[in-house]
């Protein structure tokens, strides 16, 4: 009879987490977020967490999901300054450990996207903030931390700790998690002062109040969380200056102290090279070597690129936008162009690099391939038969494509930024360390040179690349690290 393995338990003491957010995977997702909505509960839950995710019911969420949600409760909730009410619905779908509570109201969230404009966006999110927080009191579970994402929920400390002081729920800690500073929740002092019912005093220069007349919704939640958290240490620091803080670089410098980087992980169910069942042949730490040339060989063959096990095929997946640094690489493809190379670029985005890529595809018949698209399957296959994959970014909180390489055994080309930073180290020849070339100012000349250091010892020192492959793929990049280091500041918050 076999020997059971043992499964890892955490002896750490219990939490109960009320996570409060926009978006989440399978339900809805637009971006990173609903990744992290989805992942971390799951991990949290392992580490002996107690995990609530609440998010809105928008009419867009699959009727699948739709049709296994109970019924919990109703209830008439003031909201508006002039004392305007409405009805908060609770329902509840049970799915990993993870209970998901969705906040019903067709008013606010009949719209086929979970994102539409601001005039209509800030009202939704300030009732949004208030429900959930009512609903909670309404189920009577008190959590022990409230984690709030982004801006949609950020007047979730703010609500806490003026209309809910007299509550139970008073004794919550709340963190409030930036992961993208680029949208705050701004609009005229009147209108969100109208909807949120909040009092005058909380719309001041120090907590909602920015410029003249308008307020800012993320800016009151930075001021009233207990804890800001951002998705890598280096964006962190980064986003108290100038050129990263999106205009709000004083207001974190003020509340630095309260401030922690802690990175994303990536979700090992669905980025697994060993189980991934859209790849072309299926590769562990152990085979990795041999099973990479075929997925390489047979991407070659499904794009049209020049079959030839020795090429160095760099892949590109990525929006195709300025933040993703693709006006460098469009400054120097001509320059990584050889005989030895070939490039494959996964994405949508902006006319002109869209139409650049396109014209490089053509220029370069058999070694450039744009695949102006976003595809699934695809961005699997590129993951696991590029040797290399490009990360440029402008700025980048904490970028998942430089993990799921790595986890894949494809060694990332990346920018010193955020979360690049911090999870990518510079190859060192004097100690053979490290998991990847970086380049650190913005800079075409920079991102060149370190292609060309990549491609060098991809050619001259192959032994020493094969091992950087593997050194990259024993890497643990899963949720299970970052869901520690969430565990572990709850348990600081609340000791």
């Amino acid at each position: 009879m076999e020997a059971a393995v043992p499964v890892e338990t955490y002896m750490s003491p219990r939490r109960s987490v009320a996570f409060i957010g926009s978006e989440c995977y399978p339900f809805v997702k637009t971006g990173g977020l609903g990744d992290v909505m989805y992942a971390l509960p799951k991990a949290l839950v392992k580490q002996n967490c107690d995990v609530k995710v609440i998010l809105p019911r928008y009419k867009c969420i699959p009727w699948e999901y739709q049709q296994k949600m109970i019924y919990r409760g109703s209830f008439t909730m003031d909201l508006c300054a002039d004392g305007r009410s409405y009805y908060v619905g609770i329902m509840e779908y049970v799915w990993d450990g993870v209970v998901y509570d969705f906040i019903d109201n067709e008013e606010f969230f009949s719209s086929g996207n979970p994102y539409t404009n601001l005039i209509d966006d800030i009202p939704k999110y300030c009732y949004f903030a208030k429900a959930a927080l009512a609903a909670l009191n309404y189920m009577d579970w008190i959590p022990n931390i409230i984690h709030c994402h982004d801006w949609q929920a950020a007047l979730v400390p703010v609500y806490l700790r003026t209309q809910f002081v007299n509550t139970k729920l008073t004794t919550a800690k709340t963190i409030l998690t930036i992961h993208n500073l680029r949208f705050q929740g701004i609009y005229n002092i009147p209108t969100i002062r109208y909807w949120s019912g909040l009092p005058d005093y909380v719309f001041n220069k120090d907590a909602l109040k920015t410029g003249y007349q308008d307020a800012n919704m993320l800016k009151g939640g930075l001021a009233y969380s207990n804890i800001i958290t951002t998705v890598s240490q280096t964006y962190a620091g980064e986003i108290q200056s100038a050129y990263y803080g999106e205009t709000l670089d004083a207001h974190l410098r003020y509340h630095s102290g309260k401030l922690r980087g802690i990175v994303n992980g990536i979700d090992y169910d669905i980025w697994n090279p060993s189980t991934d069942a859209r790849l072309y042949a299926n590769y562990d730490i152990t085979n990795v070597l041999d099973k990479k040339k075929e997925n390489k060989r047979r991407l070659q063959e499904e794009l049209g690129l020049v079959q030839d096990d020795h090429k160095f095929v760099i892949g590109l997946i990525s929006r195709l936008t300025d933040q993703k640094g693709l006006d460098l690489v469009n400054a120097i493809l001509p320059q990584v162009m050889d005989e030895h190379t070939q490039i494959v670029v996964l994405g949508t985005g902006d006319g002109v690099y869209e139409d650049s890529f396109r014209y490089y595809e053509n220029a370069y018949k058999g070694n450039v391939c744009s695949n102006i698209m976003y595809d699934e399957t695809r961005a699997h296959r590129i993951y696991a038969g590029a040797d290399a994959l490009l990360v440029p970014s402008r700025f980048e909180p904490c970028g998942l494509t430089q993990l799921i390489a790595m986890h894949y055994g494809t060694v990332p080309i990346v920018r010193e930024t955020g979360g690049l930073k911090d999870t990518v180290e510079p190859y060192n020849m004097y100690f053979n360390t490290g998991n990847g070339f970086t380049f650190d100012r913005y800079d075409s000349g920079l991102l060149l040179d370190a292609i060309n250091r990549a491609k060098t010892f991809y050619f001259e020192n192959r032994w020493c690349w094969d091992e950087m492959v593997q050194r990259d793929m024993d890497k643990n990049l899963s949720w299970e690290n970052s869901a520690k280091q969430y565990k572990d500041l709850y348990l600081d918050l609340t000791w």
